[in-house]
C-alpha cells in the first residue's frame, strides 16, 4: 500500500493486486519507530490519538537490571496493524489507486505494466519469478497477542529472558500488544509469560483479545532487489530481525525512494539507497541479537547500561536514525 501511494503521488497509474481481503492482519509488534512517522507524513497518512498510542522511548528489562531512554527527536507510535492498513487503503483510494482484492497473480506474464513492484512479503513469489532469490538468511519465530489492559508506561518495553524476548507496545488507552520472539517454534505467548514474572503480574486477569498470531521473523539479505522492470520492496526485498521494530519503517522509506527511482527510470538509484537504508537496522539487529545468543553476558551488559545510561541513550539515538 505504501508503494502504491508513493508511486501514485508521482503521477503514475497504479493497480494493486492482492489475494487477501482487508482488513489484513499480521503477527506484528505494531510499534512504529519515529522515522516511520516521517515517511508516513510524506505519504499523506496520519492517525488520531484515539486509535493509537504514543511511546517516548524504549526500556530493556532483564536479569542484571533495567535501563530506559527516550527517542532524541520525536516519539514513536503504536497502532493496530489492521487500523494502519485501513488508513493506507483510504489514502490510496483517495488518490485513485485501483485496488483488486482477492486477486492472486499466478505469474509475471499475467501482468501488463511498465513497472512491476513485488511487495508480497518474506515468501515473495515475485522474487522467485524474477530470479532474485538466493539470499543469505536466518530466522526466528514471532507470536503476538492483544490484551484488554491499560498501559502502565509510555515506553515500549523489551523483556529479555532465557531463549526469548517479549516486547510490549500499548496500541490504545485500553489495549496492549504483547509479542514473543524465540528460536523455539513450540513456545507461545501465554507459556512464555512464566519466564517473565513482572510482565505476567501486570497481565494477570487481563482478557485476551482475538486470536494469537504467529509467523517467521526472517533476516535476509539479497544481492539485488531489481531485474528488468521488476523491483522488490519491504520484506520481499530482504529483512532484519523483528526485534529492531524496523520492518514497516524500512518499507515506508523504501517506497519513497523507489517512487523517485521509477520516475527517472533509474532502478540502480533504488538499489544503492536500499543497501544504504538497510545498514543501520542490520547493525542494530546484530547488536541486539548478541544479547540473545550470549545469555551469560546479558546481565553484565544490562548492568553496564544501567550504570552508564548515556551509552544506552546514544545507541537508541542511532537506532532511531538520529
Amino acid at each position: 500500500m505504501a508503494a502504491a501511494i508513493a508511486v501514485k503521488l508521482k503521477g503514475f497509474d497504479v493497480t494493486v493486486a492482492d489475494p487477501a481481503h482487508p482488513p489484513i492482519d499480521q503477527a506484528c509488534g505494531e510499534g512504529l519507530m519515529p522515522d516511520s512517522l516521517d515517511a508516513l507524513r510524506h505519504l499523506g497518512v496520519r492517525f488520531g490519538d484515539e486509535q493509537s498510542f504514543v511511546f517516548r522511548g524504549i526500556r530493556f528489562i532483564g536479569e542484571g537490571g533495567t535501563v530506559a531512554a527516550e527517542f532524541p527527536r520525536e516519539p514513536g507510535v503504536a497502532v493496530r496493524r489492521t487500523r494502519l492498513h485501513q488508513l493506507l487503503i483510504e489514502r490510496a483510494e483517495e488518490l485513485g489507486v485501483k485496488l483488486l482484492w482477492r486477486m492472486p497473480v499466478k505469474k509475471l506474464g499475467d501482468i501488463r505494466a511498465r513497472w512491476i513492484i513485488g511487495a508480497d512479503g518474506a515468501n515473495s513469489q515475485v522474487r522467485r519469478w524474477a530470479g532474485l532469490d538466493g539470499a543469505r538468511q536466518s530466522f526466528r519465530y514471532g507470536f503476538r497477542r492483544h490484551y484488554a489492559v491499560s498501559p502502565w508506561t509510555d515506553l515500549m518495553e523489551i523483556y529479555w529472558g532465557p531463549g526469548c524476548q517479549m516486547y510490549v507496545s500499548p496500541v490504545s488507552v485500553d489495549e496492549t500488544c504483547v509479542a514473543l520472539l524465540t528460536r523455539d517454534p513450540t513456545v507461545r505467548v501465554e507459556a512464555a509469560l512464566a519466564r517473565f514474572p513482572e510482565l505476567a503480574r501486570r497481565l494477570a486477569g487481563a482478557q485476551s483479545i482475538g486470536e494469537e498470531r504467529g509467523r517467521l521473523t526472517v533476516t535476509r539479505r539479497l544481492r539485488r532487489v531489481s531485474r528488468g522492470n521488476v523491483v522488490l520492496i519491504g520484506d520481499a526485498s530482504g529483512s532484519v530481525d523483528a526485534i529492531t521494530g524496523e520492518g514497516m519503517s524500512l518499507a515506508f522509506r523504501q517506497a519513497l525512494v523507489l517512487s523517485t527511482a521509477i520516475t527517472v527510470g533509474e532502478l540502480e538509484r533504488y538499489e544503492r539507497a536500499h543497501r544504504r537504508m538497510r545498514r543501520r537496522p542490520a547493525f542494530m539487529a546484530q547488536l541486539m541479537l548478541l544479547l540473545d545468543r550470549f545469555p551469560r553476558a546479558r546481565p553484565h551488559v544490562l548492568r553496564a547500561f544501567a550504570a552508564q545510561p548515556l551509552i544506552f541513550e546514544r545507541l537508541l539515538a542511532v537506532h532511531a536514525g538520529a
